[in-house]
C-alpha cells in the first residue's frame, strides 16, 4: 500500500520535514522556517553524561517538543503512539497508511539503508507514506533524498533502538480539529514564548546559558582522557554542520522565520533581530569550522578560538532574543 499521489515536503531539518509532510498531506502548507518558528524551535543544549563517548551539541529545543508545539499552535490533534512491542508498532503504522494517512516516525537513523554516515542518533524523524512486502517508503530531508525507502527489517531496528533521546517505537499522526488561528497573533505568541524560554533556561546546559557552558567546557576537551579526541572533534563538527544537530542550520531557519514574520507584522524589533541572526548564523559556521580544524590539524589550541566564538555568539543571541521578548505586547 502506497499513498498515491504523494507530494513530499522538502526540508533541511528532520523534525520539521516530517511534520511538514503530515501537514501538507492534510492541506496545511507552511514553509519550513515558519514551522520551526511557530514550533518555538530555537534552542541550545550542551549534554555530557556518563555513557556518552563525547558531549552532544544541539541547536534546538529537545526532541518531540517542536512537533507538539506546532500541533498546539495550529489547533491540531496530535495522535502519538508508543509501545515496546515491534509487532504492535508496525500494525499501528500499517493501519494508518492503509487508511491513506502518512505517519511520522522517530527512530535511530543508524539502521536506515539510505544513510551513508553510520552514526547512532535516536532522535531522527521521517514520514512514512507506503510499504510493500520488503520496503517502507519514506520522506526524509533533502540531504537524504526526499522520497526514499528502507527495508522493513531495518526500519524495525531503527524504531526499537535504545539509547540517548530514543523513544519506544514512537509514531504520530495529525487531525484537524478546528479552523487555523489568525497568523499575526500566532506569530507574536510563538516569538515571545520562544524568546522567554531561551533566555530563562531552568538549568545551565540549555538555552543561552548552555552556549556559555559549552564555551568553558571546550577548553577542557584537550585535557580529557579520550584516545579518540580527533575523531570525536571531527564527528561533532560534521553533526553540527551537516547532520542538523547544531551549527548554523537552526539559526538560518529562525532567521528566515523572522523575515517571514516581518512581512506579516511589520515590527521594527523583528527587523533588528533578523539582521542580528544573519551574523549569528555565520558565527555558528565558524564555530563548527573551528572544531573541525582542531580535529584535523591536531592543534588543540584552536579550541581557544572556539571558546571565544561561542561567547561572542551567546552575547549576540542574547541581544537578539531580548528584542523579541515582548513582541506579543
Amino acid at each position: 500500500m502506497i499513498i498515491d499521489p504523494y507530494v513530499p515536503f522538502r526540508g533541511e531539518h528532520c523534525e520539521t520535514t516530517a511534520m511538514g509532510n503530515l501537514l501538507s498531506h492534510a492541506g496545511i502548507r507552511l514553509s519550513e522556517p515558519m514551522l520551526f518558528g511557530i514550533g518555538e524551535g530555537l534552542g541550545f543544549i550542551y549534554w555530557n553524561s556518563k555513557g556518552m563517548d563525547f558531549p552532544f551539541i544541539g541547536g534546538r529545543v529537545k526532541p518531540d517538543e517542536l512537533t507538539t508545539r506546532i500541533a498546539q499552535r495550529l489547533n491540531l490533534q496530535l495522535n502519538v503512539s508508543e509501545t515496546t512491542s515491534s509487532a504492535k508498532a508496525w500494525l499501528h503504522v500499517k493501519g494508518s497508511i492503509d487508511r491513506g494517512i502518512p505517519v511520522g516516525l522517530k527512530l535511530d537513523c543508524y539502521h536506515l539503508d539510505y544513510f551513508n554516515s553510520k552514526v547512532h542518533f535516536a532522535a531522527h524523524y521521517i514520514a512514512m507514506y507506503g510499504y510493500d512486502e520488503e520496503y517502507a517508503y519514506v520522506a526524509d530531508t533533502s540531504q537524504q533524498g526526499d522520497m526514499t525507502k528502507t527495508r522493513l527489517s531495518t526500519l524495525a531496528l531503527a524504531r526499537s533502538e535504545r539509547g540517548p533521546m530514543s523513544s519506544r517505537n514512537l509514531s504520530y499522526t495529525i487531525d484537524k480539529t478546528s479552523a487555523l488561528p489568525q497568523l499575526d497573533s500566532l506569530l507574536r505568541a510563538s516569538i515571545s514564548s520562544n524568546a522567554y524560554q531561551y533566555l530563562n533556561p531552568p538549568i545551565r546546559n540549555i538555552g543561552i546559558r548552555g552556549i556559555e557552558t559549552m564555551s568553558k567546557a571546550v577548553l577542557k576537551w584537550p585535557t580529557s582522557d579520550d584516545p579518540n579526541l580527533a575523531h570525536h572533534l571531527g564527528m561533532t563538527a560534521l553533526m553540527m554542520e551537516r547532520g542538523g544537530t547544531g551549527g548554523a542550520l537552526f539559526r538560518n531557519l529562525y532567521r528566515d522565520f523572522l523575515l517571514e514574520s516581518l512581512e506579516v507584522l511589520g515590527d521594527s524589533r523583528i527587523e533588528q533581530a533578523y539582521q542580528q541572526f544573519i551574523g549569528i548564523a555565520q558565527l555558528w559556521n565558524e564555530v563548527s569550522a573551528s572544531i573541525d580544524h582542531a580535529g584535523r590539524s591536531g592543534n588543540l589550541d584552536e579550541l581557544r578560538r572556539t571558546s571565544e566564538l561561542l561567547m561572542q555568539t551567546a552575547r549576540k543571541e542574547r541581544e537578539a532574543m531580548e528584542l523579541l521578548l515582548d513582541i506579543d505586547k
